[in-house]
């Protein structure tokens, strides 16, 4: 993915919300279950702790809550993204 493409996901959280709704509709397409869609989430959530600034106060909250939070609590919180992407993007 280019440099501005991840910029323009990463600034906005709308925006970052449709572009997990896109990836789940298309995980769904593939026959993905909810447990290996929550599973993708928490890889993005992962490497976005890892390697990405929060570019708002959502995004900011996002990520402390991911830092504090064990495996079992991620997994949570990576089905409830999924929920919400799926909720928003309908």
């Amino acid at each position: 993915m280019s440099q501005d493409k991840k910029q323009d996901i990463l600034d906005s959280f709308d925006e970052f919300q449709n572009y997990l709704n896109d990836k789940i509709q298309k995980g769904e397409k593939l026959g993905l279950s909810e447990d290996q869609l929550a599973k993708g989430a928490e890889r993005v959530a992962e490497y976005l702790k890892n390697h990405e600034e929060p570019k708002n106060t959502e995004e900011k909250l996002l990520q402390e809550m991911w830092k504090v939070s064990d495996d079992d609590e991620k997994h949570k919180m990576a089905h409830t993204l999924v929920k919400l992407a799926k909720k928003e993007g309908n």
